[in-house]
């Protein structure tokens, strides 16, 4: 592998917090330029001039830290353009800043309750992912509430559900349960029907969000998107 796809996979890591779907399958990154002595350039760019700059930071963060990560890369330097703290976030990851020092007078915390928090959605609507071809094929709430990782077919959005887990430090090997709360502890049967049901919404939420930004990009950049 080259090391301008060694970038561009390390850059389909990094997620749209809110979305929980990787940057360059929303559309996100802009350009990415590689130089022989392996110094990276990437320009993000966001739906809206007004994104959420506490979404924005970590998105922009995320990659510079996944960029940085690849072997050959001398040098990242990735930033956000179009949006109104651009400049703001540019300098603060330029400098490797935390949001708090970014934002000095402003923000009040660093952003890991806010990563982790979406990190706790995108678990609930993975077990939907996971439960909803077994409840359409007849699966009980009893059945439902006994299965395992490792009882599952095995999936995309299975695997999806185990990486999230791990970063969350819940558990994720063959015999953790596949329903659980936020919490860690395992959906008793009586609660499945309603735990399903708002991992249901939240899936549904989720992906709508992530519908709606793609769409609103696509409108800021006409026939722009994937050109990076």
């Amino acid at each position: 592998m080259n090391l301008r796809d060694a970038v561009r996979q390390a850059l389909g890591t990094v997620l749209d917090p809110e979305i929980d779907e990787p940057i360059t399958d929303l559309g996100f990154v802009a350009s990415c330029t590689v130089s022989g002595d392996g110094v990276v350039t990437v320009r993000l760019r966001l739906p809206t001039f007004f994104c959420a700059p506490n979404f924005s930071f970590l998105m922009v963060a995320d990659a510079y830290d996944a960029v940085s990560a690849v072997e050959g890369v001398t040098r990242a330097e990735v930033l956000l353009e179009d949006h109104h703290a651009a400049a703001e976030i540019n300098r603060g990851i330029a400098a490797h800043a935390g949001f708090v020092e970014t934002f000095a007078g402003e923000a009040a915390a660093e952003l890991d309750e806010l990563r982790r928090y979406f990190l706790e959605k995108a678990v609930v609507a993975g077990q939907d992912r996971v439960a909803r071809p077994l409840v359409d094929a007849g699966a009980g709430p009893d059945e439902l509430a006994s299965l395992t990782l490792g009882s599952v077919p095995g999936s995309p959005a299975l695997d999806r559900l185990r990486r999230r887990r791990t970063a969350l430090g819940l558990p994720s090997d063959d015999g953790a349960p596949l329903l659980l709360h936020p919490d860690g502890n395992p959906v008793a049967a009586e609660q499945v029907p309603l735990h399903l049901r708002r991992a249901r919404l939240t899936r549904l939420g989720m992906e709508a969000n992530g519908e709606l930004c793609t769409s609103i990009l696509r409108t800021r950049y006409r026939g722009t998107l994937g050109t990076g």
